[in-house]
């Protein structure tokens, strides 16, 4: 499998199982997973984004074996991103990036944010846009985060012909239109991290097609098993699910 959904380094609020880079390794490794596309917890609340970009490339190769992509954060509302996005370019090798909107405090109909993905289109990176890191239901007192409204996102799809994205955990608040709307640009993936419900995957499949489906856990936020479980629960075909723990995720990587 490829996991296009995975942290390292520490969730701010409470320690995690397997949020240590070598036991998140093996219980990648121990499910089968052969690749994982990897965010920092460090970039939710660090304004030295280059120190965390550093840190996260350093321990993908360190820790990761091959197996973990390091996806830098890019945050336009910092003067210097444009230095940031183009180290995680050239120093770092990374093929995408991954953007928290609701955590760095900018909408994506913002003209920063704009400017931010025309950039990484004409630099040919993959952009993940985190819609959730948490229930609204278990956030931290003092650290209410609310989702992101993905909606803008098809006008931006619409306006940067070369833009794809990935995105995570979209399911907590998604509207359905939006969805469809999203998954009618052909340039929009999403991952089954959140998607709830009986035979989640399956309803995900029918409303957006298998070849917009990427496996993806949130680990260690979420338990690595339950999106395993997610893929298992649902009546797909064998060549959906081809598609949705690896083959879509493949092309992407391309």
């Amino acid at each position: 499998m490829i996991d296009v959904n995975v942290y390292l380094h520490r969730w701010p609020f409470r320690r995690l199982p397997a949020d240590e880079p070598e036991k998140l390794v093996a219980k990648l490794r121990a499910a089968g997973v052969t690749q994982a596309w990897c965010g920092s917890f460090e970039t939710l609340l660090h304004r030295d984004v280059a120190g965390v970009n550093s840190r996260l490339a350093s321990d993908c190769r360190k820790f990761g074996s091959g197996l973990l992509e390091p996806f830098g954060t890019v945050n336009p509302v910092l003067p210097d991103w444009p230095d940031d996005l183009r180290r995680c370019l050239e120093t770092h090798g990374m093929r995408g990036v991954r953007l928290h909107p609701n955590y760095h405090g900018y909408k994506l109909d913002d003209p920063r944010c704009s400017e931010l993905l025309a950039a990484a289109a004409e630099q040919k990176l993959l952009v993940q846009i985190t819609a959730m890191m948490e229930d609204e239901r278990t956030q931290h007192p003092l650290v209410q985060v609310p989702h992101v409204d993905a909606s803008p996102l098809v006008a931006q799809l619409q306006q940067h012909g070369d833009l794809r994205v990935v995105l995570l955990n979209g399911f907590r608040n998604a509207k359905v239109d939006v969805v469809d709307k999203l998954a009618a640009t052909r340039r929009c993936w999403f991952d089954i991290a959140s998607k709830e419900g009986v035979a989640g995957v399956e309803s995900l499949v029918k409303q957006v097609g298998y070849d917009r489906v990427l496996f993806g856990s949130h680990a260690p936020l979420f338990l690595h098993e339950s999106a395993q479980l997610k893929l298992k629960e649902s009546p797909l075909a064998g060549m959906q699910l081809a598609a949705i723990a690896r083959g879509n995720a493949e092309e992407l990587w391309k």
